[in-house]
């Protein structure tokens, strides 16, 4: 059996999970686990994903950072998948895990994946590190702060604070953190 597994870190990615979903179903899974979450947090839906696969199965993603995002956690993902006696397949790449060559690009494309994602982060580093000495680099606004006005005009109406928050486009504890909004 072919089982797929999709992931996008926020809900805003939509055209990249219907893109992974489209890939997924045209490898032919049977089953596809889906989640939008972080790649850093828990994932139920890898974990359900990795304790549904069985001998013969194949469990297939798209790319190989909508698996993991080290090294480390791609070998331990592909263990367990081994232990089953189920393969691993990244379709981008045509990697398939039931072959000695398979493991082996596995962990080099892994390894050099993880080296890719810390070269980002280090440059991405250096420019905010550039940009704050420049004076350009400020960081993002804090929502409440920018929609207090807003805020404290819906509150002295006697708008529910979860009204508010909803008709905004913040979280609740955006409009409680707004300065005066609880008092009004």
């Amino acid at each position: 059996m072919k089982i797929g597994y999709a992931r996008t870190s926020t809900t805003e990615q939509q055209a990249g999970f219907d893109a992974q979903m489209r890939d997924l179903a045209a490898a032919g899974c049977e089953r596809v686990f889906k989640e939008q979450v972080s790649a850093m947090g828990h994932r139920a839906e890898l974990e359900a994903a990795l304790d549904f696969i069985r001998e013969g199965d194949t469990l297939l993603v798209t790319r190989l950072d909508r698996l993991a995002r080290s090294t480390r956690h791609l070998l331990e993902i592909a263990d367990r998948v081994k232990r089953k006696g189920a393969a691993l397949n990244v379709l981008n790449l045509g990697i398939d895990s039931s072959t000695a060559t398979g493991q082996l690009l596995f962990t080099v494309i892994g390894a050099i994946a993880e080296f890719e994602r810390g070269l980002l982060l280090e440059r991405q580093r250096e420019g905010i590190a550039a940009a704050k000495v420049a004076g350009r680099y400020k960081g993002r606004a804090p929502t409440a702060r920018r929609l207090s006005d807003q805020v404290h005009e819906l509150a002295a109406a006697g708008v529910e604070k979860a009204t508010i928050a909803k008709r905004l486009g913040i979280s609740r504890a955006s409009v409680y953190r707004c300065p005066g909004a609880v008092a009004v």
